[in-house]
């Protein structure tokens, strides 16, 4: 236990000074190989890094950034909240409905929460500007409608556990898609309790005629396509995950060519990008995969599964702990380093208590967009910070508000992801439902 100590310190030590994600997780992996592993050093790092670096099902993860790329800039985000808020605006709550509308529909289509967040802001702010809405529930409702882009599937949070955990990418896409759906209706709920009980957090919109409804479905139409030429080919058994994400990057590009928006510019602004997010994710993924070498091959996973299991605990009150764990780290350290610096060291207690993975990677996706919106440090609530301040400035106005309305305006959200939680630790099925429904005979 004295390594795995040391280990965490060096993990937390190194990500407190301010180094990278990947070169903090690289560093300690060297540190262990030197002083504790009796494996040859280069020959490790080559094998460990090339075997992760070229994993199939990892490919899906710069394919689904493409595709959410394709979508920002050709414009049919836009038209689609527009299209949404026909429909929502006369419920309660009015337009705030539309802001996770839009995030569920976009998080089926991009994989990435502050992509989601981004997008679907850069539409919105400006819309709420000139209209009556408390400008706290307008930007909690951004920054947790925009964490649904890791839970609704494609997700490449999903991705890049699956590979870490060894869980089926299908499965965890499946287990996703009920979670997924049932946290938008519940942050719709939560946004209709509070418009009836204090109506003047959001303004009374005049109602579209049912000809302006139906004319607005037409800008959803590429959307819908576009998240059936990935989750449709994929339970349809026509491709596997990563396939399904080249159909869908493909469809994608293809839409945004009959948008009239695809130029010289907007690829090169895409690609770049998308190579940079990717290039990211594949670094901090090989670091992780050395780690998890080098720890397996000195034995902390399965000492540290021997300690568990001897306290004598349950396997949910096990998975109860990781979640208050999670929520403590998720405050201080970013979303997707947490959940890569912890899985390998997790996973394989959890397989001794014979913890089921795909249940237990939506509950890890949970935490993690947890952590996305929980205060100080919550990635999605300083994007929103930024763009409110952008659209303040350009407006020729200074911004009057600070983070502290963002922090304010999420905590009936962060409420509703701990019910979803709840339901999934009292009714597992709630996410292994679908998976074991469409595995077959």
């Amino acid at each position: 236990m004295i390594t795995l100590t040391l280990t965490v310190v060096g993990l937390v030590a190194a990500l407190f000074i301010g180094l990278h994600v990947a070169a903090a997780i690289g560093f300690v992996s060297l540190g262990l190989m030197l002083f504790v592993s009796d494996r040859p050093l280069w020959d490790a790092i080559a094998f460990t890094t090339w075997k992760a670096g070229t994993s199939f099902s990892l490919m899906a993860a710069p394919l689904f950034i493409l595709m959410g790329e394709l979508l920002l800039r050709s414009g049919m985000s836009d038209r689609m909240y527009v299209a949404l808020s026909k429909w929502l605006n006369r419920i309660p709550g009015g337009l705030l409905h539309s802001n996770i509308a839009a995030c569920s529909l976009f998080a089926a289509c991009s994989g990435s929460s502050v992509a989601t967040a981004a997008t679907v802001g850069s539409v919105a702010l400006p819309a709420f500007r000139a209209k009556r809405y408390d400008e706290r529930i307008v930007l909690g409702s951004l920054a947790a409608g925009g964490t649904l882009g890791i839970l609704i599937p494609p997700s490449v949070n999903l991705v890049v556990y699956g590979v870490l955990a060894g869980a089926s990418i299908r499965d965890l896409f499946l287990a996703a898609l009920l979670p997924g759906i049932g946290m938008s209706l519940l942050f719709m709920l939560a946004i209709y309790v509070m418009a009836k009980r204090w109506p003047g957090i959001a303004a009374r919109e005049a109602g579209a005629g049912w000809k302006e409804r139906i004319a607005a479905l037409i800008a959803i139409l590429p959307i819908l396509v576009i998240i059936f030429s990935v989750l449709g080919t994929m339970y349809l058994g026509i491709a596997t995950p990563t396939e399904a994400a080249a159909f869908g990057a493909v469809t994608a590009f293809l839409l945004a060519l009959v948008t009239g928006r695809v130029n010289r510019r907007m690829l090169i602004e895409t690609f770049e990008s998308t190579a940079i997010t990717s290039a990211m994710i594949m670094l901090i993924f090989m670091a992780t995969s050395l780690l998890q070498f080098v720890m397996a091959h000195v034995g902390i996973p399965a000492r540290l599964a021997q300690s568990v299991t001897g306290l004598g605990l349950t396997a949910n009150e096990v998975v109860l702990l990781i979640i208050a764990f999670y929520f403590v780290l998720g405050m201080f350290m970013e979303a997707f380093s947490m959940t890569v610096a912890t899985i390998p060291i997790i996973v394989p207690m959890l397989v001794a208590l014979h913890v089921d993975l795909v249940w237990f990677g939506i509950i890890v996706v949970i935490m993690t967009e947890l952590a996305l919106i929980s205060p100080p440090v919550g990635l999605n609530l300083f994007v929103l910070q930024g763009m409110r301040e952008q659209f303040a400035a350009q407006a020729g106005v200074r911004s009057q508000g600070t983070i502290m309305d963002l922090y304010v305006g999420v905590v009936p959200f962060i409420a509703m992801q701990f019910v979803v939680l709840a339901i999934l630790m009292v009714f597992p099925a709630f996410a292994l439902w679908l998976p074991a429904a469409l595995s077959g005979p």
